[in-house]
């Protein structure tokens, strides 16, 4: 049985006072019911209404109104840079590839597709280990791509 049950989340400056908190990749991240470990080795039991794209900084609501923490964990990436960051987001998100928007760079997954085609067209492309935060869909909380998880854009 698990140390905590959670069935709701609150977003980011919705919540205060964490008792603990999960470290969790971007894929980890996304989530309907699912057995998670906490840093001090708590499990908590994740049972939404629906599946949900969890992000840094967002509070699993556990018994007793208690939260515990969301944190992106570090994970490979590859960070992307060049003159023509614009064309190269523009690239990026043509594909469907989540992607984590900076001033100066971007940061995907590791694909050696998508790499390379982004080294065609002018990119500096660098395998880095970083959280991955990556930016929302136009239709809410993101993960419209998700087809590694068998989910749709109709799922959200």
């Amino acid at each position: 049985m698990a140390d905590y049950t959670c069935n709701d989340v609150s977003a980011t400056g919705d919540w205060t006072d964490s008792i603990d908190q999960c470290v969790l990749t971007y894929d980890d991240r996304f989530l309907r019911r699912k057995v998670i470990k906490t840093q001090t080795g708590a499990s908590v039991l994740i049972d939404l209404a629906q599946t949900t794209s969890l992000n840094h900084g967002d509070g699993l609501r556990v018994q007793d109104g208690k939260y515990i923490a969301i944190e992106a964990a570090a994970e490979p990436l590859l960070a992307i840079t060049g003159e023509n960051l614009v064309q190269l987001a523009w690239h990026v998100g043509n594909r469907h590839t989540p992607c984590q928007i900076e001033p100066n760079r971007l940061l995907i997954q590791r694909d050696k597709v998508i790499g390379h085609m982004l080294e065609h067209l002018g990119a500096v492309v660098t395998q880095v280990v970083e959280p991955f935060t990556p930016e929302g869909g136009a239709y809410g909380h993101g993960r419209t791509h998700s087809h590694e998880h068998g989910h749709t854009a109709h799922d959200h």
